[in-house]
């Protein structure tokens, strides 16, 4: 078995990639790259009926965006059936496994009286020794069966990265089916023999897949394979402590694309949930995740996600990117963003705005006003800064002033307004609150004399004047 890791992130089509999967795959992808590996993909979609397009679609789209590429082509589990049944006949060669004729209503008395005894049911395995007259006769009729695995005496013993060392008895496990009456070969074998196939000699996943991991080891040493080593990720919990439902942010990665998230910055935050990189750092660049990340440093409390940490991780990335390659970000998403405008101006919007949004798409909602005249104004600013027609007065006579300026530039205006709310015997709050509600249509936002230097006299001076002419409302 290859010494670089092999991993691979291998999701059912039955739903959108969403946090908790996103998770997983940045981990092993991590995880390989750090070390040199490879990273795979593997679409599990033996399920027909919940298994759709639209969602391996998806998947492999939301993985791209990330950043998360695969290495090599995808692997389709349905198109792997006959390997899966060739390993089945091996094992059922080889003695490691047994067909079952045992009925559902034979196996229905079987729960009943286990349940009368208020025992755990688990399968008797009545059909291990058939005699060969007894199995001959039987497949001669025809009779439907499955095929089980015949699961040895002892204990199963492993150490996960994550949960250390476990070990099971194997009187706690049935002999269990690996291929059903239809000819399907169940998850536990299919995953075996697809990274046996694979090579696969880590396998990084949630830790709900943690009670397989026995049943899965036992028949890795059935067809004669060492088992790979395990690291069992802990659950993203939502604020209530429950498994993260779509009410507290378990909704697909692409929502995330199209709220305008920055994959980088996305990425920084799940990183952050189950995993840290120490020294309390927690806003990283794609590259030093790479570079840090640890499986040590897995925890296996669940992380809980946090909405408001999200925002602020993906608010530190939106102003430590540069101004240009938001830009460019912008008009990937959107060739046509503000084309009618000079770049200059368009580096100078996102350079004064950036620092305040988390998203692109908050970008572009709070940068709007930087291009189209407010036709309205935030209520509540209005109704604490320009409450009656005192401000639009005083408004008026500093609009009048702006016209004797010569220019326009922060530190002048700056001055300009402290020297006449001298004169007026005001604060210069007075002014600086009802101007900024004014040019902007908003109460808050970057530095007021940097807003009116890049707006410029002619659009400041408008709209000036239309807040002079239509406010307080009334």
């Amino acid at each position: 078995m290859p010494t670089a890791p092999r991993v691979r992130f291998a999701p059912s089509p039955s739903g959108e990639l969403h946090l908790g999967g996103a998770r997983t795959a940045l981990f092993n992808y991590l995880f390989a790259k750090k070390r040199g590996g490879k990273y795979f993909l593997r679409i599990e979609d033996t399920d027909i009926q919940r298994s759709k397009q639209e969602f391996v679609d998806q998947i492999c789209y939301s993985l791209e965006w990330l950043g998360l590429k695969w290495d090599e082509p995808i692997v389709y589990q349905s198109k792997r059936r006959d390997h899966h049944h060739n390993s089945a006949r091996q094992l059922l060669q080889a003695g490691g496994a047994y067909r079952c004729f045992c009925t559902v209503e034979e196996l229905a008395l079987e729960r009943d009286e286990a349940a009368k005894e208020k025992k755990l049911y688990r399968y008797s395995g009545r059909c291990r020794d058939l005699t060969d007259d007894e199995l001959k006769l039987r497949l001669n009729r025809a009779d439907p069966f499955c095929v089980r695995i015949t699961v040895p005496g002892g204990k199963t013993k492993f150490t996960d990265s994550v949960y250390g060392k476990i070990e099971v008895d194997h009187k706690e496990i049935d002999d269990f089916i690996i291929q059903r009456t239809d000819g399907s070969s169940t998850y536990n074998f299919t995953v075996v023999v697809d990274d046996m196939d694979m090579e696969i000699n880590w396998i990084i996943r949630g830790e709900d897949h943690l009670a397989n991991t026995p049943k899965q080891i036992i028949v890795y040493k059935a067809l004669g394979s060492k088992p790979p080593r395990f690291a069992h990720l802990p659950m993203i919990l939502g604020p209530n402590g429950q498994r993260l439902s779509k009410r507290h942010g378990a909704t697909g990665i692409q929502a995330y694309r199209d709220m305008g998230f920055l994959p980088e910055a996305l990425l920084n935050y799940l990183a952050l949930l189950g995993w840290s990189p120490g020294n309390n750092r927690e806003v990283l660049s794609f590259k030093e995740l790479t570079e840090k990340f640890s499986l040590n440093k897995v925890v296996k409390k669940g992380g809980v996600f946090d909405e408001k940490k999200l925002n602020w991780v993906c608010g530190q990335h939106m102003s430590d990117k540069s101004s240009q390659d938001l830009l460019n970000t912008m008009r990937e998403l959107d060739p046509d963003w503000h084309s009618d405008q000079d770049e200059s101006y368009l580096l100078n919007v996102i350079e004064m705005v950036k620092s305040r949004t988390k998203s692109l798409s908050e970008l572009n909602k709070f940068s709007d006003y930087f291009f189209t005249d407010p036709q309205s104004f935030d209520e509540k600013a209005v109704k604490k800064r320009w409450k009656d027609t005192s401000v639009t007065e005083l408004m008026n006579r500093y609009w009048m002033s702006l016209h004797e300026l010569t220019k326009w530039e922060p530190t002048v205006l700056e001055e300009h307004l402290r020297t006449l709310a001298e004169t007026e015997n005001v604060s210069a709050g007075k002014f600086i609150h009802p101007v900024r509600i004014a040019i902007s249509g908003q109460g808050v936002g970057p530095s007021l004399f940097d807003l009116m230097a890049l707006l410029g006299r002619e659009r400041v001076l408008r709209r000036m004047n239309y807040a002079i002419d239509n406010l307080p409302p009334s």
